[in-house]
């Protein structure tokens, strides 16, 4: 494999149009997509579109959730021997409800997701398979993940010449960002959106939240800014990276989708702010369709 994503995995369920749920009334919406959701699966299916080969960790069910995801796995070829399935553990589900101006609301449930932790997690093994690329995808939401044990991990990957990156998603967990801290200083890459930077950081302004970031040990901190593309923040650039603009029908996994680009563009050789202009094309693929893969499952292209 050349990348390794750790990440949550949910089925994803997202209906549009939706504004208001009334308490006593039923409701009806135009559309709908169901596929495999949560971080960790929509950056590994996104690289493997991308036609880089991915390798996914994570924590499942054994249930018709987790049946009908394998097969959106297996047509882009993900390799999965490290998905677990954890008895007395439901799949992970997401209900995401677009509204007029493409933005999800989401009600979830963790299922299997929670369980998932570092010690489960043989870096020598994934060493041995070829990896050179690690990806925390949806850390907040790994409450497995937030103890002790990820630092050395990731330290035990940079010492063996594997490159890392960790992209957050919010979550409640934010308001305590700590255990994020003793991670920064072995990774080279850490992302998170405008709001999520502010959320973790206290700062207003994306140059701001890189710097900081940066100060805390990570080498390179990237903001994700929409529409607006990113700002990369590093000791080679520190700027804006224009975005793609597009017809945007939901917005579900554009953060996703951006960080798979980023990976497939660094795997292919480019420098980091070219990758981000990956990462920027990618995301702009997955807002013109319902769902956070559906952009994925068209005719895969590399770039």
């Amino acid at each position: 494999m050349d990348v390794a994503v750790i990440g949550n995995v949910t089925l994803d369920i997202i209906c549009q149009t939706v504004e208001e749920v009334p308490r006593y009334d039923s409701i009806a919406f135009e559309s709908s997509a169901v596929s495999p959701g949560g971080c960790g699966s929509n950056v590994a299916v996104g690289l493997c579109a991308l036609g880089v080969s991915t390798a996914l960790i994570a924590r499942v069910g054994n249930d018709v959730p987790y049946e009908i995801i394998t097969k959106f796995w297996h047509q882009v070829g993900l390799d999965d021997r490290y998905v677990r399935q954890v008895d007395g553990k439901t799949t992970g589900i997401s209900v995401g409800l677009v509204d007029r101006e493409a933005q999800p609301r989401f009600i979830h449930t963790s299922g299997a997701n929670a369980t998932l932790t570092p010690q489960d997690i043989d870096v020598p093994i994934l060493l041995e398979q070829g990896m050179r690329y690690l990806h925390i995808a949806g850390y907040f939401v790994l409450p497995g993940l937030l103890n002790s044990g990820l630092p050395g991990l990731l330290s035990t990957a940079q010492q063996n010449g594997v490159h890392t990156s960790l992209d957050v998603v919010r979550s409640p967990r934010m308001e305590n960002p700590g255990p994020l801290w003793d991670c920064l200083p072995y990774l080279d890459i850490f992302l998170c959106n405008a709001h999520e930077g502010m959320r973790i950081t206290g700062k207003s302004e994306p140059g701001e939240i890189g710097r900081y970031i940066r100060s805390q040990g990570a080498r390179s901190c990237i903001v994700k800014l929409g529409r607006d593309g990113c700002w990369l923040e590093s000791q080679g650039y520190s700027g804006r990276i224009e975005g793609e603009r597009v017809p945007t029908i939901d917005t579900t996994g554009a953060g996703d989708a951006f960080a798979a680009g980023l990976l497939a563009g660094l795997v292919r050789g480019e420098d980091l702010k070219r990758a981000c202009e990956s990462g920027n094309r990618a995301g702009a693929r997955i807002v013109t369709k319902l769902g956070a893969i559906t952009g994925w499952l068209q005719k895969a292209h590399p770039g």
